[in-house]
């Protein structure tokens, strides 16, 4: 047997020794000047993550709009004592006052919501998903541009410190061109069981949690142009909500590949782990959660780097967002979460959702 032969599937030598990470932007941004009065719209679970990252920015919070005065009510005290509290969010929109609006209500009801707000001259932040068709997606992009107003998405994951740091590395050539991204979550969402806002959802994986990897994905891999999607989602027998809980999907581009792995059942040893692997590098996040990943690891010719990352999801993402908007407002300029550039993320999405639903891989070319 040759020398050759013997090493089969063994990697040559590589430099391991321990190098500096090479410095990356990747923390929220605030604006330097700009602190409008915004108002909120929908005062559910989600909200008390955007008013805590809004009273820690120092933002100006003035009302709180929601169809059961009790829970503006509650959240206003919680965050905001003097804010206003309506069951009316056309009263809020009203206020001259006001020029930057958060909507947070399910998709269902947003679409109609934004499409006031930006007929009432607001600039909008949209809770994700931006909309459940892309033709009422690019109907409120549209309505946007022509008001002269910013629409942005409430894509929080592109803040979150792993996501953010691979993103911006990505983006500054560090591990040269993408040619694989892995993702592989196992978590519990068993607390879904019973509440009819997600037990309703056909695909809650595919759809309502996955389209934060969907629009990391189009982060991660701009330039590169998406050919095909393959996805599948299955239940299995004894799973304590009604919606599949396992979940995958294929992404093939011309010269690269993304797939990602979920289960949303895993009520022991849960682990989200992101691999991307470059022509010059690899970087790699796992964590025992998505908001538990303070370190990551970058390998590169000269070594390996361990990045000690500040922040979390839920407390970088919702500054990220809402940061960047007010960004944009005050740079006059597009914002990086903006509905345009979602709206990229959402094809994906739903691409990935017809082909769960027809049990075939679907063109994106």
């Amino acid at each position: 047997m040759s020398q050759n032969e013997s090493e089969y599937g063994l990697s040559p030598d590589k430099k391991t020794g321990q190098i500096e990470p090479p410095p990356v932007t990747y923390r929220p941004r605030q604006p330097k000047a700009y602190n409008p009065p915004i108002g909120l719209i929908g005062a559910g679970g989600i909200s008390e993550f955007h008013l805590k990252a809004y009273k820690a920015m120092g933002l100006n919070v003035v009302a709180i709009a929601n169809r059961t005065l009790e829970k503006a009510e509650k959240r206003r005290n919680e965050f905001y004592p003097d804010a206003d509290v309506t069951t009316d969010y056309k009263e809020l929109l009203r206020r001259d006052d006001i020029e930057v609006v958060d909507v947070t209500p399910h998709p269902d009801a947003r679409v109609a919501i934004v499409a006031d707000a930006l007929e009432a001259g607001k600039h909008v932040l949209s809770q994700k998903p931006f909309a459940e068709k892309l033709e009422d997606g690019q109907r409120l992009v549209d309505l946007a541009a022509e008001k002269g107003l910013k629409l942005a998405v409430n894509q929080n994951g592109r803040w979150a410190p792993h996501f953010a740091y691979m993103r911006n590395a990505i983006a500054d050539g560090i591990i040269g061109k993408v040619v694989s991204v892995n993702f592989s979550l196992q978590w519990d969402q068993t607390w879904i069981a019973g509440i009819p806002a997600f037990e309703s959802i056909k695909h809650m994986v595919l759809a309502d949690f996955a389209i934060h990897w969907f629009d990391i994905t189009h982060t991660f891999m701009r330039g590169h142009r998406p050919q095909s999607v393959y996805a599948a989602a299955r239940a299995f027998e004894g799973q304590l909500y009604r919606p599949p809980a396992l979940a995958g999907a294929i992404i093939n581009y011309e010269s690269a590949q993304v797939t990602m792995s979920f289960n949303a059942h895993t009520t022991l040893g849960e682990e989200d782990t992101t691999t991307v692997v470059g022509t010059k590098g690899t970087l790699r996040s796992t964590g025992p959660g998505l908001n538990d990943q303070p370190r990551m690891q970058l390998f590169l010719n000269e070594g390996r780097a361990v990045v000690d990352l500040d922040g979390c999801w839920f407390d970088s993402g919702f500054i990220g967002t809402m940061g960047e908007l007010l960004c944009a407002i005050e740079e006059k300029r597009e914002p990086d979460n903006s509905a345009a550039d979602v709206m990229q993320s959402l094809a994906l999405c739903f691409h990935a959702l017809k082909s769960a639903d027809e049990g075939k891989v679907v063109s994106l070319a």
